[in-house]
């Protein structure tokens, strides 16, 4: 069995992650997933939250995804998310700014209100408050 695993993050706009890592926590729509090399093959659609890794050099990286899919095979895990981002892209004033705007949308519905969206919205602003913590921890390698 490898030791590794090639790990492949992109979303529509741009690759994020191609690297050999050790294990992985990715978070899926209903609960994390536990990935370390030799994983049974796999569809899940993908949460929002904080997907990490870890190189094989040992060093760890985490970067936020925001929806999307993932897809575990023989030789590596490809995730195709939405929106994904590393921890120094966060403005977290805006997350904090989006999130009490998607909570005052859930709490005082309007007319015409998107409830789904605005849960998404806030789901998705949490997830980037969240991440904003590891700013400036492992810059990303591009």
């Amino acid at each position: 069995m490898a030791a590794h695993f090639k790990l492949e993050i992109a979303t529509p706009e741009r690759e994020i992650v191609h690297e050999n890592v050790t294990m992985a926590s990715i978070p899926g729509e209903q609960g994390y997933l536990g990935i370390l090399p030799g994983h049974a093959p796999l569809l899940s659609e993908l949460g929002y939250g904080e997907l990490t890794y870890t190189l094989v050099n040992g060093q760890k990286r985490t970067i936020g995804v925001h929806g999307g899919y993932c897809e575990v095979y023989p030789s590596g895990v490809r995730v195709l998310a939405k929106q994904a981002e590393h921890p120094n892209e966060i403005d977290a004033k805006r997350a904090e700014l989006a999130l009490k705007r998607a909570n005052d949308r859930l709490l005082n519905p309007a007319p015409g209100v998107d409830i789904a969206r605005a849960l998404n919205a806030a789901r998705r602003a949490k997830a980037r408050m969240e991440l904003a913590k590891y700013a400036g921890v492992a810059p990303p390698r591009e």
